[in-house]
């Protein structure tokens, strides 16, 4: 019997990571190396004599092959928006070997360790209409830029596999087939899939997206330019998805967001083009990205957040939220 790693997910101490990081980098003398975040990966802020800069330590489900390919993507985008009006990328900061990562161990197993750049600037919470015009300029540009880079190198795509298929898997798994909310949720997922597999037909725009565009990974501000960072789930999926994270931001007013949708569309399309039929496939992409959420809370349940919160609450909330939708009578 072999003998399993002796923790599931650990925090690395800071002085192990100065120790071990401090002189692959050309950034200046360390003088603090602090836990800054704990999210889906871990994040430490580093101060030295030249300046800030951030450290992820990415979990290790995530590959050194997932990084190249994050890592290659970010360098060509850097390269496509050199001359950007309205947009720019937090970047990684090179080694003095000039490869872009270092592999760590940790209890649990290998993890990937990357250095970006501080991004100064401020949070723009898109709480009005001229804000969000420039945001929906800077996510097209993005996208425009997505459409001139070619990372030659494996990824996945968020399809249907990923967004519906493997979370009803964990989910499934989670509560048991005998749970009373197992049927639902089949019968939910399998008419979400036909649902969206019918709009797909309508020839939606299909590329390169960031993945993760909920706003704070993309809402910081530096003058007139928006700085697009945490690129871990940037892969091919349909741009519709890809927006419909910015429409449901929780910072906005509910009596505000279809101003502000409206204007941030607007923005979108004074850059590049954005169909009719793109846009009515958003609403059914938010609810496919509530149904990937559920499947993410149940990944980091038993290595992360604990069971304590995910009980009978939590699933009924979803699918009282799904029920709501109106995909299933």
């Amino acid at each position: 019997m072999s003998i399993q790693p002796t923790a599931l997910r650990s925090v690395l101490n800071p002085r192990y990571l100065e120790s071990a990081l401090r002189d692959q980098y050309n950034i200046g003398t360390w003088e603090e190396c602090l836990f800054w975040l704990r999210g889906l990966n871990d994040t430490y802020r580093i101060r030295t004599s030249s300046g800030m800069y951030i450290l992820r330590i990415y979990r290790t489900e995530i590959s050194e092959e997932d990084v190249h390919y994050e890592l290659s993507l970010l360098s060509q985008l850097k390269n496509v928006l050199g001359s950007a009006e309205h947009t720019d990328i937090g970047e990684y900061i090179e080694k003095k070997d000039h490869t872009g990562y270092t592999v760590l161990e940790a209890a649990e197993g290998k993890r990937v360790a990357v250095m970006f750049r501080y991004i100064e600037g401020t949070e723009n919470n898109l709480e009005d209409e001229e804000s969000c015009y420039a945001f929906g300029q800077s996510a097209a540009e993005l996208h425009k830029a997505m459409d001139q880079v070619n990372v030659e190198l494996p990824r996945y795509e968020l399809d249907l596999k990923f967004l519906i298929d493997e979370p009803l898997k964990r989910i499934i798994h989670y509560i048991g087939e005998n749970n009373e909310a197992a049927a639902f949720l089949h019968t939910f997922a399998t008419t979400l899939k036909e649902r969206i597999v019918a709009t797909s037909r309508q020839d939606l725009d299909f590329g390169l997206c960031h993945g993760d565009m909920h706003g704070n990974n993309n809402a910081f501000q530096q003058e007139h330019q928006f700085i697009h960072y945490d690129f871990e789930w940037a892969a091919k999926s349909w741009r519709a998805y890809d927006l419909a994270q910015v429409k449901v931001r929780k910072r906005q007013s509910e009596d505000q967001k279809a101003v502000l949708w409206k204007a941030l569309i607007a923005g979108y399309r004074s850059v590049r083009s954005f169909s009719a039929e793109d846009e009515q496939a958003v609403d059914l992409f938010i609810i496919a990205r509530r149904f990937w959420v559920m499947g993410l809370d149940v990944a980091f349940i038993e290595s992360d957040t604990g069971g304590l919160d995910y009980g009978s609450d939590w699933l009924d909330s979803f699918v009282e939220e799904f029920r709501n939708t109106g995909i299933v009578s």
